[in-house]
Order: structure tokens, then C-alpha cells, then sequence
């Protein structure tokens, strides 16, 4: 009996050797989405990350220019994926919602140093103590990072900025200060708690009704509630507060689309509000 169960231990064994032997090879390769671009920055004195989606049929050699989409919090393991999935939906031919377009992810290092302007009240360093250099953060962009996006890549002057919370505070910063640095801006739960909402009455260019720059706005926001500062704020006033100043400007070259995500908070309504801000500011291109 010893004998009959060596036998059939050895022969389960050599099939089993055959079984693996016959197995196919099977080799796995990278899947890439994007390009990394390192940028060294004067402005920030330090080297940015950036990472760049190219369109379905980008060819550097060919004469077609492209639109450029500028994401904040743009890591791998930020928004940068997700905004970059819903680009490449919505540009199926069979969908055609957003045209062909650039991606670039400007890879975060310290949000609240790059996204928060200088406080006069002193309390908001409590929560930032790194805060206030959105100025710096505002001429890389301007100086260093579009022009060097321009230069490497086919773009047209079609341009827009992407942000969430304080990377909202920030495209609503840029927004009021420099509006014609981009013409599309998808705002989501912007900070304007941020020194107490003292941005939300600065006066603004774009106001006026000689601005002449076309300029589609998307703000977007959820059922937030109270921010985290000493003298909280709700979130989704201060967004419509934003909306509403905008809508009362006297340029009829501005347009502003509001919208209220009520299942939505602060930590789910990224990819639902991106999807809606990109259909709402390229609704009118001519694709």
C-alpha cells in the first residue's frame, strides 16, 4: 500500500510539472497615462512636478494646437487622474462635451504656503502658519509654467484653471486679480473663509463693463457647513456669495454658472462637480 502511494504521489507530480511547464508566459508592461515634466521655478525656488496628459492624436509634429486644462492639486494621487478620466470621456466623438485638450497637473508641495494670499488677521496663522504666498504661486504660473507650457506643447490661447477648497480660494484669487490670465475657471468649494471672506468685496476688472476677455466661470459647491476658523463661515454662502457678485458684473462677455450639489460635502463632491464644471464652461465651443 506504501508502494501504490508513493506511485501515485510521484505521478500527481509529474503531471503537475507538465500542467506548469505547458503554462503560456505572460509578461506585463507599464500602462501610461501622462508624461512628468520637472520644472525649475525662480519664483518659487524650487523644482515642480508636473504631470502632463497629451490628447488621443497628439502629434508634435503636426500643425494642431490644443486648449490647456491647469489642475491643481495635481498628483498621481490627487485629482490628476480623475480630471484626466473625465477629459478623456467627454471627448469621445460619440460624446463630445469637452473638446481635445492638454492636461497639466501642477503636483502639490504645501497648499496652504501656495494657495493662501497674506492675512491681515493674524488668527489665520494658527491654521496656516506656512500661508501667504499665493503671490509667488500666481507668478509661477503667469511667468514660468505657461510660458514653458506654451513653448513645449502645440496649445492655442485657450486656457483654464481647475481648483477644490483652498485650491478654490486660489482660481478665485486669480479669478479677481488677474482674470485674463486664464478664461475658464472651474471653482469647487472655495476657502473664501480664508482672512475672514475679505476677498469675496475686493473689486475686480472683471466687473467692469469694459472687460472684454470672454470668460466662463463654473462654482460649485455642497452641503459643506461651517468652516474650521475661529469665526466659522458656511461654505456654500460664501460660493454663492462669490456666484452672485460675479453675476452682477456689467461685462456681457462674463458668464457664471452656479451650482448646488445638496448630497455632496466637502470630501465627495470632487469628481461630481469637476464633471459638471467642465460640461458647463466649454457648453458654448464650437466643437
Amino acid at each position: 500500500m506504501k508502494q501504490l502511494i508513493l506511485l501515485f504521489t510521484f505521478s500527481t507530480l509529474q503531471v503537475l510539472s507538465q500542467q506548469n511547464k505547458e503554462k503560456p508566459s505572460v509578461s506585463s508592461n507599464p500602462f501610461v497615462l501622462g508624461l512628468i515634466d520637472e520644472l525649475p521655478s525662480k519664483e518659487l525656488n524650487e523644482k515642480r512636478t508636473l504631470n502632463i496628459y497629451l490628447p488621443l492624436g497628439y502629434d508634435a509634429k503636426d500643425t494642431v494646437q490644443y486648449p490647456v486644462i491647469y489642475l491643481l492639486d495635481g498628483s498621481a494621487d490627487e485629482d490628476f487622474i480623475h480630471v484626466v478620466g473625465l477629459v478623456q470621456f467627454y471627448n469621445f466623438e460619440w460624446i463630445n462635451k469637452v473638446p481635445k485638450a492638454i492636461v497639466v497637473g501642477i503636483a502639490t508641495v504645501d497648499r496652504r504656503r501656495d494657495f493662501t494670499f497674506e492675512p491681515t488677521d493674524t488668527t489665520m496663522r494658527s491654521f496656516a502658519p506656512t500661508g501667504g504666498h499665493s503671490d509667488n504661486f500666481i507668478a509661477f504660473i503667469e511667468q514660468e509654467l505657461q510660458p514653458y507650457i506654451a513653448t513645449k506643447y502645440r496649445t492655442n490661447s485657450d486656457k483654464t484653471i481647475i481648483g477644490q477648497s483652498l485650491g478654490g480660494l486660489l482660481v478665485s484669487e486669480v479669478l479677481l486679480r488677474k482674470p485674463t490670465l486664464f478664461n475658464r475657471y472651474i471653482i469647487v468649494s472655495p476657502s473664501l473663509w480664508w482672512n475672514n471672506g475679505t476677498l469675496l468685496y475686493e473689486q475686480s476688472a472683471i466687473l467692469s463693463s469694459d472687460f472684454k476677455q470672454h470668460t466662463d466661470i463654473y462654482i460649485g459647491v455642497g452641503k459643506e457647513g461651517l468652516t474650521p476658523v475661529k469665526e466659522p463661515r458656511v461654505m456654500e454662502v460664501d460660493a454663492n456669495l462669490l456666484a452672485d457678485k460675479l453675476q452682477r458684473t456689467e461685462s456681457p462677455n462674463v458668464h457664471v454658472t452656479f451650482d448646488y450639489l445638496p448630497e455632496e460635502d466637502h470630501a465627495t463632491i470632487g469628481h461630481h462637480a469637476f464633471s459638471n464644471g467642465l460640461m458647463a464652461v466649454f457648453k458654448k465651443v464650437n466643437r
